[in-house]
């Protein structure tokens, strides 16, 4: 992988993950008993950066999509939970990963993220309301986040396994030979 097919391929992820959180936000919270809880959808492109690319790259995607998403509609105080909660859940998401697909699954990895995305974003809370109550939220959100983390944990293992570009990035990501494909049929060069 050329470094321009790596920098087209960052780039298409963070702009989908942004059209997919600018869509979530127009959908009113679809949990009434959880207010707040969210479906977590553009964390979809998150599980696939992580697996389809290095530590430094995935984690630019993930930064682009913070930035992006709040030019376009966010506040300061959305800046914050937003980082606050994609930040722990992708260094939470690398952690689980690590130890590997013998004991944690992309839907083990996923359901992790969605809990820790609400830890992150219930600390930001009580840190603005200097109270700790704040956080016996956390079993309700906890239990949304387990749920949306396993929707978007099948979704991606879905998008992994049947969409033969992500399959050719992960096996140039793994490193794997006899999996290993040339991506300059999907990025041909511009002729002039």
């Amino acid at each position: 992988m050329t470094k321009n097919q790596k920098i087209v391929y960052i780039a298409l992820l963070a702009a989908q993950a942004v059209i997919l959180g600018l869509v979530e936000r127009s959908i009113p919270f679809p949990f009434a008993f959880a207010p707040g809880a969210k479906l977590g959808i553009a964390n979809l492109i998150t599980i696939v950066a992580i697996f389809t690319l290095p530590f430094k790259d995935s984690f630019t995607v993930v930064w682009m999509r913070l930035i992006m998403t709040t030019l376009l509609g966010g506040t300061l105080s959305t800046f914050m939970y937003s980082c606050a909660g994609a930040l722990l859940s992708y260094l939470g998401m690398m952690i689980v990963k690590q130890l590997g697909s013998k004991y944690v699954s992309i839907i083990g990895i996923s359901a992790t993220g969605g809990i820790l995305h609400n830890v992150g974003q219930l600390m930001v809370a009580s840190w603005i309301s200097q109270t700790w109550t704040v956080m016996l939220y956390l079993p309700v959100l906890s239990f949304m986040g387990i749920l949306s983390g396993i929707a978007i944990g099948i979704a991606a293992n879905y998008l992994l396994d049947h969409v033969r570009t992500l399959r050719d990035f992960r096996a140039v990501y793994y490193d794997q030979p006899a999996k290993k494909k040339k991506l300059t049929k999907w990025f041909k060069p511009l002729e002039s």
